[in-house]
């Protein structure tokens, strides 16, 4: 068994244009200073990381890496969450994922799907020259719109659609072959794959890559009312990063689990700081160490009540004390009787 590593931090939620917020050096230490020991970097904030050239400087990622060892943390991992989503966009999304692109490829589809891809593979090259071995991203999804079967779906559209995703995902899960980095997505709604089935449909038409792996996030699954902690002994072989997150359901009379078009407090599903949800992460850091997780617990902080930074430094702690160092003794070895294979037979009457 081995001991998850951690706590780490997704810095995407707190990246903004004040100190310490507003730079690479000085987010990582106020990210130390919080109790994190790792920082999982959203590659497409500038203010944080240049990806260009990560992807073609290992000076620049040792640079990078240099600082956040003398601030008192690692780099986990890097993120492509944003570049990710563009890579298979329904025509129904364009106009709100467009600002996920740079302004020069907003309104051409091709050329937005285009720079997504090579955004995506630059950042598996930068991972690569950062010594890491796992990327965080999306799927993006054509299918989404039809996840409702209503109106009843035309025969083979989920089939083209991921069939589709496939051959989008393929060249790049090469690459990411070629970099030595798993590609984790994280399963997500609004993501084709959003769920253990849709991610088997998907690995099914990659040839089962060994690339194509999983971020896993028990809140997006609370919110689903799916097993949490069955998905997690399903797909142990290919879960190779963990985000922590807490997410509560109350379902009501009057709404559920599509929560009635309401914002973020009112819906019956919605994602809380950590400890303050209904996700049993006694259960969910067990199993993780039972399977022997070796990757890092990164809180990914996401709560419509609490403030940013007081959900940032509670969820250190709360990470710190969920992570099980794992025993290399049973506990019963006091009790080891000392016998051989000899008097194992002679046990046995054979």
């Amino acid at each position: 068994m081995k001991t998850i590593k951690g706590p780490g931090l997704f810095l995407a939620q707190f990246a903004g244009d004040a100190a310490p917020f507003n730079s690479f050096a000085a987010i990582t230490r106020w990210a130390a200073d919080c109790g994190y020991k790792g920082v999982q970097v959203p590659t497409w904030d500038a203010r944080l990381i240049d990806l260009k050239k990560a992807a073609t400087s290992k000076a620049y990622c040792d640079e990078l890496a240099g600082i956040a060892r003398d601030n008192g943390v690692e780099i986990t991992e890097l993120s492509t969450h944003l570049q990710g989503q563009l890579v298979a966009t329904h025509p129904a999304y364009d106009e709100v994922f467009d600002g996920f692109a740079v302004p020069e490829v907003r309104g051409n589809r091709q050329a937005r799907q285009e720079w997504a891809v090579e955004q995506v593979k630059l950042a598996l090259t930068a991972s690569k020259n950062l010594g890491l071995d796992a990327m965080a991203s999306f799927s993006g999804a054509l299918a989404w719109p039809f996840v409702y079967p209503w109106p009843q779906r035309p025969a083979g559209l989920v089939e083209t659609a991921f069939d589709e995703l496939a051959r989008r995902w393929r060249p790049i899960l090469d690459h990411a072959e070629d970099c030595g980095v798993d590609v984790c997505y994280e399963i997500h709604p609004g993501e084709d794959l959003h769920d253990g089935i849709t991610f088997e449909m998907f690995l099914e038409r990659t040839g089962n890559h060994a690339r194509a792996n999983m971020l896993y996030d028990p809140s997006h699954y609370v919110l689903q009312c799916l097993d949490y902690l069955d998905n997690i002994d399903i797909y142990r072989d290919r879960i190779r990063m963990f985000h922590v997150k807490d997410a509560e359901f109350n379902p009501t009379g009057r709404q559920g689990v599509y929560g009635g078009y309401q914002g973020w407090v009112n819906r019956a599903g919605r994602f809380r700081s950590l400890g303050d949800g209904q996700v049993d992460f006694g259960a969910v850091f067990s199993k993780m160490a039972a399977n022997d997780f070796a990757g890092w617990a990164v809180v990914e902080w996401e709560c419509c009540l609490k403030h940013p930074e007081d959900g940032a430094r509670e969820g250190a702690e709360f990470v710190k004390h969920h992570i099980i160092r794992v025993t290399e003794k049973a506990f019963d070895d006091f009790a080891d009787s000392g016998t051989d294979e000899a008097a194992n037979r002679r046990l046995l009457g054979i």
